[in-house]
């Protein structure tokens, strides 16, 4: 049996989607949690190291953002490895794409915290592409307990 080609999204699309990750993780690394709302959907269902699964994206903040984000330092999406696929329709796109960041060890030590996500987006009516789910997971062998101290610029 043959397997068809992956649904890989269109030039325009990728580059749409890879747009989103990009300003999606200034907002990371402003530790902007108000600026970052509208990247997702309201009752996203998502994945992530300190909870199995969450639903809704105030919970997803109380519970992930606020454990990482204040913690870790200089995250961005590896765009240059990230694959884009999406459907027939071009009404989801999926992002396959690695990330790095900066972890700190309890006495203050930055360490190298890699990881991979998988984000699903939707195209809502107007155009903007919106997550619906993501599940974001450490390297292997990534200490998982950053102890950075970033104040939460926007709630």
């Amino acid at each position: 049996m043959q397997n068809l080609p992956l649904p890989e999204a269109d030039a325009a699309t990728t580059a749409t989607i890879k747009d989103w990750l990009a300003r999606f993780a200034a907002c990371v690394r402003a530790v902007d949690y108000k600026s970052a709302y509208p990247f997702w959907h309201d009752n996203i269902v998502i994945f992530g190291t300190y909870q199995e699964l969450v639903r809704s994206r105030q919970r997803w903040t109380d519970t992930q953002w606020d454990n990482v984000w204040p913690r870790t330092a200089d995250f961005a999406f590896d765009l240059d490895n990230t694959s884009v696929l999406a459907s027939p329709d071009g009404q989801l796109a999926v992002a396959v794409t690695p990330w790095t960041s900066t972890g700190f060890h309890p006495d203050g030590v930055p360490f190298p915290r890699p990881g991979r996500a998988t984000i699903i987006l939707a195209k809502q009516a107007d155009g903007r592409w919106v997550g619906v789910h993501s599940h974001m997971s450490l390297g292997k062998g990534v200490p998982q307990d950053s102890h950075g101290q970033r104040p939460v610029a926007a709630r």
